[in-house]
């Protein structure tokens, strides 16, 4: 009974049903709704491993969907949506979406993506056996607790910037690649990816920023990928 739990939240039952269908066929336990307020509900009673989610929703805006699920939990959200407009997606990044896949998308994409989520719940709590605290400049992260610091403020990361933060900080000094970057955090170098990342590290980059009085420990290296460069104490 170790298999994962999989919430799908979508209001349109062929997709939801497709999906269902989909989980049957490869074993994953999985549990659905078919509004915002049952999938909420879902989400609070079973503690599922991972949320496959429509912004599209009836009776409330994905987006504010995952507002409400990260102010108490960090499960993976992947946000299956027709929306492909930038601004949509990152609108869900922003607000502690871990992945977006666009509707149509193929079932194949689909289990590639929560293969790569699931390896990821296994993986990165195993990090950081090397050394529990990193200090950079007024940056702090404790590996250990899960936290980052600036200037002794915690930083309010989501759980794809804090991985970033920490890929970086254990390569502090490295140019780390676009592909690199994306199959270590996401598992796959789709252009998707790629286009997230650029999001991702944008708002990572802001929250650093915003209460250093030095630039950035991020550089970016364009069209290779990015690097954290180490800071006067």
């Amino acid at each position: 009974m170790n298999k994962p739990l999989i919430l799908i939240v979508e209001d349109d039952a062929p997709i939801r049903n497709l999906i269902s269908v989909t989980m049957d066929a490869h074993a994953y336990r999985h549990i659905t709704a078919a509004d915002a307020s049952a999938g909420i509900l879902q989400a609070a009673t079973h503690n599922p491993d991972v949320l496959l989610l429509d912004l599209g929703l009836p009776d409330l805006d994905g987006v504010e969907v995952i507002r409400k699920i990260r102010s108490w939990s960090s499960m993976p959200i992947i946000v299956i949506s027709a929306r492909s407009d930038d601004a949509d997606k990152i609108d869900a990044l922003d607000a502690g979406a871990d992945d977006y896949l666009t509707k149509p998308f193929s079932v194949e994409e689909l289990l590639a993506r929560l293969r790569v989520t699931l390896r990821r719940l296994n993986q990165f709590p195993q990090d950081g056996q090397e050394s529990s605290v990193f200090t950079n400049g007024e940056l702090k992260i404790d590996y250990l607790a899960g936290c980052a610091f600036l200037g002794g403020e915690e930083l309010h990361l989501t759980p794809i910037e804090y991985r970033l933060l920490c890929l970086l900080s254990r390569n502090c000094g490295r140019v780390l690649t676009h592909k690199y970057i994306t199959q270590q955090v996401w598992g796959t170098a789709w252009e998707n990816n790629v286009a997230s990342l650029r999001v991702f590290m944008a708002t990572l980059r802001k929250k650093l920023e915003a209460g250093q009085k030095s630039s950035s420990c991020i550089q970016t290296h364009v069209g290779i990928g990015y690097r954290m460069v180490k800071l006067d104490p």
